[in-house]
């Protein structure tokens, strides 16, 4: 026969139920990534990749 903690005496209370995390964490680090993202876009190529992109044609 299994026991629950109540029955064993325990004199621990129940844990309280989880609250869910906040979605504003969420999305701020989707933010966060959409910006890193657009900044990557609008870095220029380098020129030595432009010409060794040149003589790959």
């Amino acid at each position: 026969m299994f026991l629950n903690a109540d029955q064993h005496g325990s004199n621990q209370p129940p844990a309280p139920p989880r609250k869910p995390k906040p979605r504003g964490d969420r999305k701020d680090v989707g933010e966060a990534l959409r910006s890193a993202y657009q900044e990557a876009i609008e870095e220029p190529v380098p020129p030595e990749l432009l010409d060794l992109l040149g003589k790959l044609d």
